[in-house]
């Protein structure tokens, strides 16, 4: 469509980026979804205080207490959650010379 103009549609919300210490990480499951569909986990994570959830097919993430971390989320009535394959480890600039 010319312009950007939606009609009818309902725009998106924008995402959230989160840059924080990640102070503690918790796992649940697996839980199977549906027949056929892999083992899923719920990780839960704090950052600077508040409480996220990460849901995926790994049991392990590529994050431990104490690094600090990047990701983008959406708020649900359920809670902050994280989207996929958004969340890693900051890169602070400053450490590469």
């Amino acid at each position: 469509m010319a312009g950007g103009f939606q009609r009818g549609r309902r725009q998106r919300v924008p995402k959230i980026e989160v840059r924080g210490q990640l102070e503690k990480l918790e796992r649940e499951g697996p839980f199977k979804e549906w027949l056929g569909m892999p083992d899923l986990y719920r990780h839960w994570l704090t950052v600077d205080g508040e409480l996220y959830s990460y849901q995926t097919e790994d049991a392990e993430l590529p994050v431990a207490v104490g690094d600090r971390v990047v990701f983008r989320y959406k708020e649900a009535k359920a809670g902050k959650w994280i989207d996929r394959n958004s969340l890693g480890k900051a890169i602070d600039p400053s450490d590469y010379r």
